[in-house]
């Protein structure tokens, strides 16, 4: 029988390109649900412990299994230099579009970090607006380190707060399921009990508009 291959760690090179600056890893968790908060963290990892078990498993959030995610979450927390996870309410992803309202949590999160960091590593295509030198990399979470933390700390924090305290105060419409995101499910349960105050509107607009 063969012997499963082990995925190669990522690479270090974008945040050894800006040494000795501190550098930070950013990525955000909930764009593309109907419900919540889209969260954001920021992570500064410590180089000199690379070879460390929990540093080299580390990947995009997606590539993990739930559990995974939540043990490498963990670990994170422990070996981080700094990190910090925030959000933007739903409210404000109304007001100034789930795009912008990304890009706040995620200067949020870069904001909670200490020692504040020099540079910052930002998974996507978009860096502007932040009060640091950053830097967007495309599918960033699967390449730097950094990123992948923070994609890992985004993701456990915004499903556990799903699970936690949404699926609590609504549990007709199981969110601890399927975490929000337009399921077959998820869209029954609206249409059995209508949108809930945490429902994203602006995103239910196609929807509402094919009911009609």
């Amino acid at each position: 029988m063969a012997e499963k291959k082990m995925a190669e760690p990522l690479s270090w090179e974008h945040e050894l390109k800006y040494s000795p600056s501190v550098v930070c890893g950013v990525d955000e968790a909930g764009r593309g649900p109907l419900v919540g908060r889209v969260y954001a963290a920021a992570v500064i990892l410590p180089y000199e412990l690379r070879e460390n078990e929990t540093i080299l498993a580390l990947n995009d959030s997606k590539k993990l299994s739930e559990k995974k995610r939540f043990l490498l979450a963990d670990e994170i927390k422990k070996l981080a230099v700094s990190y910090c996870v925030a959000y933007s309410t739903v409210e404000e992803i109304e007001r100034i579009n789930i795009l912008e309202a990304s890009l706040l949590a995620m200067r949020r999160a870069i904001d909670g970090l200490s020692p504040k960091p020099d540079v910052a590593l930002i998974d996507g295509n978009i860096s502007r607006d932040f009060q640091l030198e950053a830097h967007a990399i495309i599918g960033g979470d699967g390449i730097s380190p950094s990123i992948a933390a923070a994609s890992i700390l985004a993701k456990t924090e915004r499903d556990k707060w799903c699970c936690e305290v949404l699926d609590r105060e609504y549990p007709q419409y199981g969110f601890a399921k399927h975490k929000g995101y337009g399921t077959k499910t998820h869209y029954a349960a609206i249409s059995q009990f209508g949108p809930c105050p945490e429902h994203r509107m602006s995103f239910l607009k196609k929807y509402y508009e094919k009911q009609s």
